[in-house]
């Protein structure tokens, strides 16, 4: 089992949009190397956690779980989607989404929070210019995150 962060706008889609569906596809993600990480990393049964960014209090705000492996995204083929890609086909799509299900929602864990603690210090959503929406969380980091979390 892996270990993800997984950021979103809340203006956006947010935890509490996620608690209200359940599920969702991880939609929208536009860069390769997020996208590597689904495809190449990412499977069913992965533990995540939810970072709200661009908001008041950015931070974590809840856990979600990997329930469905790497696929199209679908907005890459929707022209009406501000996500969609005139380069990608269906016999040859560029973009991939995964499916990530509710797994609870927490307090709030803030940027100030998460830097004070020394095992966190190298963790990707901490680090200047880090803009990935979803990026791996070490075993360590993990274990750490979920204490803070209580």
């Amino acid at each position: 089992m892996k270990f993800w962060l997984f950021k979103s706008e809340p203006s956006q889609y947010g935890i509490d949009d996620l608690a209200r569906d359940g599920v969702t596809a991880w939609t929208g993600v536009r860069n390769y190397q997020a996208r590597n990480f689904m495809r190449d990393a990412m499977r069913p049964g992965d533990r995540g956690i939810f970072y709200h960014s661009s908001c008041a209090e950015p931070g974590i705000v809840g856990r979600v779980e990997v329930v469905k492996p790497a696929y199209p995204d679908p907005t890459q083929f929707d022209r009406k989607s501000r996500y969609y890609d005139p380069g990608a086909t269906r016999d040859a799509p560029r973009w991939l989404t995964v499916d990530v299900k509710f797994a609870g929602k927490t307090r709030v864990v803030g940027l100030a929070e998460l830097r004070a603690h020394k095992n966190l210090r190298n963790m990707q959503v901490l680090q200047r210019g880090s803009r990935l929406s979803i990026t791996p969380v070490t075993a360590e980091e993990w274990e750490c995150i979920l204490r803070l979390m209580k």
